[in-house]
């Protein structure tokens, strides 16, 4: 589930890629999206072009790997409180130099409305508890009910049985 800010920043992104967009159906040159960057020029980048520098984890090199950087940012693994801190500033400053809106002040505010920690809670409630007996299954509760002949015959007697003997 996503925020009303991240909402509210995602409409402005929208609002800024279709004015481009117009701008480029009037004649305006402006440069599309690169594909990415290749292995090869990502390991030519310096350290100080990642979000995670000592790892190399999450580039910054234009609007496209920042949008990502963000929406990856919690999936990074092995990395302190105090690493992402760093990270996030520079994926502010990034965003700021790329003219991405970034609704979130803090880090943090990514998990307010995180799915997992929402279902957490639910998860462990509905294991069932150690001192509880399970219940009984009884074989009749799985079985088809057995058609009495009173069933049978007015089964028998519906417009579509009669359609089916003809």
């Amino acid at each position: 589930m996503s925020t009303t800010k991240q909402k509210e920043a995602a409409k402005k992104n929208i609002a800024k890629a279709r004015e481009v967009q117009s701008e480029r159906a009037h004649g305006a040159k402006i440069p599309r999206q690169t594909r990415g960057l290749s292995t090869a020029q990502e390991d030519r980048l310096p350290d100080k072009d990642f979000a995670f520098p000592k790892e190399r984890k999450e580039p910054l090199t234009d609007a496209r790997h920042v949008r990502n950087a963000v929406a990856r940012f919690d999936q990074v693994e092995g990395v302190t409180d105090s690493e992402r801190d760093k990270a996030w500033k520079r994926i502010r400053a990034a965003a700021k130099r790329f003219d991405v809106d970034v609704s979130e002040s803090d880090w943090r505010d990514l998990y307010k409305g995180d799915k997992k920690a929402a279902k957490a809670p639910a998860s462990r409630a509905a294991k069932p508890s150690a001192s509880k007996a399970p219940a009984a299954k009884t074989p009749a509760a799985k079985a088809p009910a057995a058609k009495t002949p009173a069933a049978k015959a007015s089964a028998a007697k519906t417009p579509a049985a009669k359609a089916a003997k003809r």
